[in-house]
């Protein structure tokens, strides 16, 4: 069974909308600063950091792996609705692995710190990033 994690995008955010590109750019940013913290520790620690392809599908981003433990996971983008403000759905398909899972959360928690949004994780418990 798929399993799923969403960030709300609320009145005190950094932003009210978000759109997939702003989400790969996000993932670009991720790999980068990763990437310097593996310089500093000499260690090759990019593709470790975030061993997934991302590639635009219909409305939705797919990360897929061919590593060791990963498999895939999903990233869609959205408004509610017309005067509600936009979400992040993070999915976990079915034959997701025990990599994805741990890719998910840590990557779903810094998505959430950047863009100060609620958070609301696979196990159903919420994390707040904004003032409130």
């Amino acid at each position: 069974m798929a399993s799923h994690a969403f960030i709300h995008l609320v009145e005190g955010s950094a932003q009210q909308t978000i759109s997939l590109q702003q989400v790969e750019e996000l993932i670009l940013y991720y790999k980068e600063i990763t990437g310097k913290t593996g310089e500093q520790l000499q260690f090759d620690y990019d593709q470790s950091a975030f061993p997934y392809e991302c590639k635009h599908e219909d409305g939705y981003l797919s990360l897929t792996s061919e590593e060791r433990g990963y498999a895939k996971m999903y990233i869609g983008a959205g408004p509610v609705n017309e005067e509600a403000f936009s979400f992040l759905q993070i999915t976990l398909p079915a034959d997701s692995k025990y990599g994805d899972r741990n890719k998910a959360n840590e990557f779903s928690k810094f998505l959430a710190k950047k863009l100060k949004g609620e958070l609301t994780l696979f196990n159903g418990r919420k994390m707040y990033y904004y003032k409130r």
